[in-house]
């Protein structure tokens, strides 16, 4: 295996663990961008000496200082975290938190790279934009989202047609089972807590409201063309059935295994190939699994988020943003849990529907979205 390995959003917990992988693998890291000018960052620089360093923000004083403790030349801006997705013949992960993750997706396309994506924005908010890039330059996306990956290997030697329906499952969070009243008052600590996955802050927010549920719903809808007709969430507490297809004569395959970012990371890195894991061993002697149905009624994001992807143009994008902002405000505590539903839903009746049909489009929806969400969390939610 020959591949070069470029991280974007390096420090996180996806880039933290396919630096993991990539190392276990003899792989190469040969560009390294995250959004602070951190000393994590630094750490990982020291680590792979020959490796691009990049910081997309930073003061001019906390670049100066940054690039005197890495002791080799840093490159700064957003631009520079793009041009690190344009690395000839690298595998791109994309672990950028954030619509700001577009263009890097785009670029790598467009430099016929293989990215593998971790950021949900990309496809949520700019698909058809993406998809374009994609069908025009011959670069290969490819999921690491445990349930996209899933599905992908599920996929994989089927014939579209045979294809009956999707079936993403849900662990439900840390509320499952609670009512709505009963959620009014939570904590970000309580929301925080994922029983079975360790994420990022977004993320983990958005599975408690289920509203990461949705995103990966329009994910799905763009990476395999499948209607969301055909796409079905189900509640699977313990997250070892990761997701599963359903063929018309009504067999279903899916994809189990422990809940460790690692195995979707690496199939990212070495498909259609395998490789032996990190990973610990997973047996399913002395497991019980369950499934429900999602209750709407209590977490109705995930409905939203339907909605949103089946009126496509703009509104996934508006979803995102409305989102993204809601849940900074949330962990803020500038509006309850119960807010981040209202005010994605307002947001998405405030901002007017428009076709996306370059990344300029997808900035611009991402914008105004952002500024009327803003507006209501400023205020009284």
């Amino acid at each position: 295996m020959t591949r070069s390995v470029v991280v974007l959003g390096a420090t996180g917990s996806i880039g933290s663990q396919t630096i993991e992988v990539a190392v276990s693998l003899g792989l190469e890291i040969v560009a390294l961008a995250a959004r602070t000018p951190s000393p994590k960052l630094a750490a990982l620089a020291d680590a792979h000496q020959s490796a691009r360093v990049i910081a997309a923000g930073g003061s001019s004083d906390e670049r100066a200082d940054f690039e005197r403790m890495v002791g080799r030349p840093v490159e700064f801006g957003m631009e520079a975290v793009t041009d690190a997705a344009r690395t000839s013949g690298a595998v791109v992960v994309n672990g950028i938190v954030g619509a700001a993750g577009l263009r890097a997706t785009i670029a790598g396309l467009e430099a016929g790279n293989r990215v593998a994506l971790a950021n949900k924005e990309s496809l949520v908010a700019g698909g058809p934009v993406v998809k374009r890039a994609l069908h025009e330059h011959g670069g290969e996306l490819v999921p690491v989202d445990s349930e996209h990956s899933a599905l992908l290997q599920c996929l994989a030697g089927e014939d579209p047609e045979s294809v009956a329906r999707l079936v993403l499952t849900a662990s439900g969070g840390p509320f499952r089972g609670r009512s709505r009243d009963s959620l009014a008052e939570v904590t970000p600590e309580e929301a925080l807590a994922h029983p079975t996955w360790e994420m990022g802050r977004r993320i983990t927010i958005d599975s408690a409201t289920l509203f990461n549920k949705g995103l990966e719903v329009i994910e799905a809808h763009h990476l395999f063309d499948v209607d969301y007709e055909r796409i079905a969430v189900v509640i699977h507490p313990q997250s070892i059935l990761h997701s599963a297809v359903v063929f018309v004569d009504g067999s279903w395959k899916g994809h189990f295994g422990r809940p460790d970012m690692r195995i979707p990371i690496q199939y990212a890195l070495t498909a259609p190939g395998r490789a032996p894991s990190p990973a610990q061993p997973f047996d399913l002697a002395g497991l019980s699994l369950s499934f429900e149905t999602p209750d709407i009624a209590v977490f109705p994001a995930l409905e939203i988020a339907y909605q949103a992807g089946r009126e496509g143009g703009s509104s996934p994008a508006v979803l995102n943003a409305a989102d993204e902002i809601a849940v900074e405000a949330f962990l803020q505590r500038r509006v309850g849990f119960l807010g981040i539903t209202d005010v994605v839903s307002t947001t998405l009746e405030m901002v007017d529907w428009r076709p996306l049909d370059t990344v300029d489009d997808v900035v611009a929806a991402d914008g105004e979205a952002r500024a009327a969400a803003s507006s209501l969390v400023a205020g009284p939610c």
